[in-house]
């Protein structure tokens, strides 16, 4: 989200969507601002001439002779499909330190999967070399596995073993599965306060974790942690300026990943993540970032965000960023239930109408040629519903998908960063979705900070159009700080937007549990952030009847 006061200065360059040639340029011109030459040159080295995974370019260190516990970043898998899941670990005996404390050298890990906690029954292990190009991170794609089973991993290098994580593998593709229980989240800036929604949903019993985006924040984090405002700890000086290299990307992960309540719901679960902008900057589109710099120069840092997205996040080799270019929409599925398809509506969107502040819908933002999706994604949303033989069609994306007026009147502004921003885009989405005769469509999002139910209307400005489908939007993790239950205009948005049926600003995150016959979405909020260890309530819960779409109180 856009801060308050916060304008889009006019772009210095106007760049071709998805120019081949501008990318290009990216490995060849340094930064003028936020990256010097020196910078650049390291940017361009890791993200256009990394190894292959498992090539030697640097000397073995014993693992043997590492005295600290290399695991100080917990484990996570990820992206689990009917036979495999992803596993990911990193060493970082000194997270805090560039490299990890490892002086660039490669390491060799075991991992191990096992069908109980104690390991008596392990059913797949391996070893693997983890690099410095890499970060030391490890992503194993254990496969050979049993569909629709839970499972336990760890990792051991030396004398160290890392702590348990607990994943699953998806149901068969034609299993006729009864019911999935699964978390949305988005938001968590570590320096408005702690990650309390975590330790909670670490506890819940859900099958898998939407991560919806802004996994960090790019902004500095002072060495009392912001609002966490630590008094028995100092956070050391390189985390207090704003995230542009490389390095730094990599060095914000450190940070955000020793979280304990974000390590542990990394072990209890496993997650399917997609990103929205502070990943990489604030409400960036495309090759355009908010300061309007150079496209090429904006392309550099972007390539040094996705190589640090990858190389922390539970991902699987097919999204390997290539310089600034990662493909992360995918699609995932849970036996017959449900399909899920991932958006990116970051990498590929037309730049924000109206000079990214929130405005009426006007000719700009409506113009038909304005994408949120990027043409290519477009396509394959919609052929990938075409051939869904799901019963609930799940769109987990980043931004509000509803339409959401600001305030009351006939030139009620909306957010232009949101897909209200992007109209002729939405309604291609839904004419999709009605032409594949999709009948369950639900739509997640995150972004917004607050908790929204949308009943997702065929015309939104026509109270007797029908209902299509329904959104949950997940509050933050702690971005904003405390939030309240009903913010300042809780009142007007409803008025505004009759399909709104739920409305809380307070943090958490939302569960969702599919069945044949119906959704139920609970959402669940904490009381602060700003101190640690709040208890989790359930705010209000709502039911989505199967082939009936629309809100219900439950």
């Amino acid at each position: 989200m856009t801060p308050p006061g916060r304008h889009r200065p006019p772009l210095r360059y106007a760049p071709s969507r998805h120019d081949p040639q501008l990318r290009s340029a990216a490995r060849h011109f340094g930064r003028r601002g936020l990256l010097n030459l020196t910078a650049a040159a390291a940017v361009l080295a890791f993200a256009t001439h990394l190894p292959a995974p498992g090539a030697a370019s640097a000397a073995e260190l014993d693992a043997a002779r590492i005295s600290e516990d290399p695991f100080t970043l917990g484990v996570a898998s990820g992206d689990p499909l009917p036979d495999s899941v992803l596993l990911w670990t990193r060493l970082a005996p000194a997270p805090y330190e560039p490299g990890g404390g490892l002086a660039g050298r490669r390491v060799k890990v075991q991992w191990e999967v096992a069908a109980d906690e104690f390991f008596h029954l392990t059913v797949r292990r391996g070893a693997v070399w983890t690099h410095p190009e890499y970060n030391h991170t490890v992503h194993v794609e254990a496969g050979g596995l049993l569909p629709g089973r839970e499972y336990y991993y760890r990792f051991r290098t030396g004398s160290w073993i890392s702590e348990t994580g607990r994943t699953r593998t998806a149901p068969a593709t034609t299993a006729a599965v009864s019911a999935l229980t699964f978390a949305a989240v988005s938001c968590q800036a570590y320096h408005d306060g702690y990650f309390t929604a975590h330790r909670h949903l670490a506890e819940d019993d859900v099958d898998v974790v939407f991560h919806l985006g802004d996994y960090l924040y790019e902004y500095a984090v002072n060495s009392a942690g912001g609002h966490r405002r630590y008094t028995d700890r100092r956070l050391p000086e390189l985390f207090n300026r704003e995230a542009g290299t490389l390095e730094d990307y990599r060095l914000r992960y450190a940070l955000y990943k020793s979280d304990p309540d974000l390590r542990a719901v990394h072990a209890a679960h496993p997650f399917v993540v997609t990103w929205d902008d502070h990943e990489t900057e604030n409400n960036y589109a495309d090759a355009i970032d908010e300061e309007g710099n150079p496209p090429e120069e904006f392309l550099l840092r972007r390539a040094a965000a996705y190589r640090a997205y990858w190389e922390n996040q539970p991902l699987r080799g097919a999204q390997v960023p290539q310089g600034p270019d990662l493909r992360l929409f995918r699609r995932l599925q849970w036996g017959t239930l449900a399909q899920f398809d991932v958006l990116d509506t970051r990498q590929y969107r037309s730049d924000q109408a109206y000079g990214d502040m929130p405005y009426a819908p006007g000719p700009e933002s409506d113009d038909p040629a304005r994408t949120i999706t990027g043409a290519a994604q477009e396509r394959w949303l919609l052929d990938g519903w075409r051939t869904s033989n799901a019963l609930w069609n799940v769109l987990p994306q980043q931004a509000a998908f509803s339409q959401r007026k600001l305030g009351t009147g006939p030139q009620a502004t909306v957010s232009m960063d949101s897909w209200d921003g992007y109209r002729a885009s939405r309604e291609r989405v839904l004419a999709g979705a009605r032409a594949a005769g999709i009948q369950n469509l639900m739509v997640l999002a995150g972004d917004a900070h607050v908790g929204y139910a949308f009943d997702i209307k065929e015309v939104f400005d026509d109270p007797a159009s029908r209902i299509v489908g329904t959104e949950f939007v997940t509050t933050s993790v702690s971005s904003g700080r405390d939030g309240v239950q009903r913010p300042a205009d809780w009142d007007a948005c409803l008025t505004a937007n009759p399909h709104l049926r739920f409305y809380d600003g307070r943090r958490g995150y939302v569960r969702v549990e599919l069945g044949r016959a119906a959704a139920r979405a609970d959402f669940r909020t904490v009381s602060a952030v700003t101190t640690p260890g709040a208890p989790i309530t359930t705010a209000a819960s709502f039911v989505t009847e199967a082939g009936r779409p629309g809100l219900e109180p439950a």
